[in-house]
């Protein structure tokens, strides 16, 4: 499922990364790699605060749906 429809709160675990090979890297970039976690910090209208790796990370929703956990 994407990180998109996760609730605030559960940690996950990423499976994969969707998107075109730049948005992949951009995101691997910022810590979003299969086989590490992820929690939702908080939600408002479909952009979501993230802690990846320690740092927490604004992310849009065009983006959370290419994270699938």
């Amino acid at each position: 499922m994407p990180l998109s429809m996760v609730k605030a709160g559960e940690p996950c675990e990423i499976k994969k990364i969707g998107g075109k090979e730049e948005t992949r890297r951009f995101l691997e970039r910022l810590g979003f790699v299969a086989g590490g976690m992820v929690t939702v910090v908080s939600e408002i209208n479909g952009n979501m605060i993230v802690n990846v790796k320690d740092s927490r990370v604004a992310i849009g929703k065009d983006m959370a749906c290419k994270i699938l956990v």
